[in-house]
């Protein structure tokens, strides 16, 4: 079971035409982990382990700059419990 639950919010500092195009970049990297996921209005929730959630951050401010962003803001957010934690247990009813 996955031990945390990290929820990111990318904000680029670029033009408002450019910002969902940087942010599908990001949501692609979270796809391609192959880790669960759930992207939201706001931000994106992802569960796995914490050093690999935490190497997903690092990736995601990479594809970023990769992509010519100067500055890009990261909202991180974690629920860590070593028992295990998921998305589903917080938001399976509503589903």
């Amino acid at each position: 079971m996955a031990e945390a639950n990290l929820s990111l919010q990318i904000l680029p500092v670029v033009d408002e035409d450019k910002i969902y195009e940087i942010v599908d970049k990001v949501i692609k990297i979270i796809q391609d982990s192959r880790l669960q996921y759930v992207v939201g209005p706001m931000e994106t929730t992802v569960e796995g382990d914490l050093d690999t959630l935490l190497a997903l951050v690092k990736r995601a401010l990479e594809v970023c700059t990769e992509a010519g962003v100067a500055r890009v803001i990261a909202v991180v957010k974690i629920d860590y419990k070593p028992g295990g934690v998921t998305i589903d247990e917080k938001i399976g009813k509503y589903r």
